[in-house]
């Protein structure tokens, strides 16, 4: 599984846009950690979760 996610880039959870924009921190094989404006820090499993990148 390939991500197309880097550090710094800016995503979205769609099941739970509450959550706010998030900026990847960091990405460790599936598990990508991203700083929601609204609820802080979150580690998703990318199997589980899809995350919507932002611009670029």
């Amino acid at each position: 599984m390939i991500l197309d996610y880097e550090p710094g880039d800016k995503v979205t959870n769609p099941k739970n846009k509450d959550w706010g924009i998030g900026q990847v921190q960091s990405i460790i094989k599936d598990k990508v950690t991203v700083n929601f404006e609204n609820v802080g820090k979150k580690v998703i499993n990318v199997k589980n979760i899809e995350l919507k990148k932002i611009g670029k």
